[in-house]
């Protein structure tokens, strides 16, 4: 059997008392590259946000890992979002804190103390998506794409089950969004599992994996045809 990692049942997808997706049944299984795809406004972010938990799930069932989604407790969301690595469009990295002063907070407020141990593992997540030499710099100092691989660095600090990337290419030009998906593609291809949303349909083609469309309220299973 597959080891499943997300599951939505019966859900019903809420968004300030507005149901935005109704009787969304969703699996993401360990090992998954999945695309979440659908026009801006169809649902993708709100189905994202329900799954770590800054939207809760009023109606049917979820679980990412071992989180209930439905019974989630305020004092579980941080012990749930270390097991989400979360890659936004807009890259969420502090202006005012050097690129190693970024990361480090992240692990320092999820329980790291010994500062060997964050220093090594900033160097690791960094070297793994090509970003050696940058731990002095600020974000200003960056590239779009360059930010983007912090914040996939960042995503990866706590060594997370599953990566949710909500349109991580959408603030990027074209050559710079093929770059980070390689970026994605490598880090699935050493195991991580990843749901991604976007409305970039070129990188549904190049870049083949799962696809869930969401569209009229509704999230449904897209299955490619197979070339001949």
């Amino acid at each position: 059997m597959e080891d499943l990692l997300v599951e939505l049942k019966n859900a019903f997808i809420y968004q300030n008392k507005q149901c935005i997706l109704s009787d969304v049944n969703i699996q993401v299984n360990a090992g998954d590259f999945v695309f979440l795809i659908g026009k801006t406004g169809t649902g993708k972010s709100s189905l994202i946000k329900t799954l770590y938990a800054d939207l809760p799930l009023q109606k049917g069932s979820g679980c990412v890992g071992d989180y209930q989604l439905e019974t989630m407790k305020q004092k579980d969301i941080p012990y749930l979002r270390r097991k989400i690595g979360v890659v936004f469009q807009d890259f969420k990295l502090l202006p005012d804190r050097s690129i190693a002063d970024n990361l480090s907070f992240v692990l320092k407020s999820t329980g790291w103390k010994d500062k060997t141990k964050i220093s090594d593992r900033i160097n690791e997540v960094l070297n793994q998506i090509g970003m050696e030499g940058v731990l002095h710099k600020y974000s200003f100092e960056l590239s779009g794409g360059e930010q983007q691989r912090i914040a996939i660095a960042r995503a990866l600090l706590n060594t997370p089950d599953i990566i949710i990337a909500d349109e991580p290419t959408g603030n990027l030009d074209p050559q710079t969004s093929l770059e980070i998906m390689s970026v994605f593609q490598k880090l699935h291809q050493k195991g991580m599992t990843i749901l991604m949303a976007t409305h970039d349909y070129n990188m549904i083609v190049k870049f083949p994996g799962k696809i869930l469309r969401c569209d009229e309220g509704s999230v449904y299973e897209v299955v490619q045809k197979k070339n001949a």
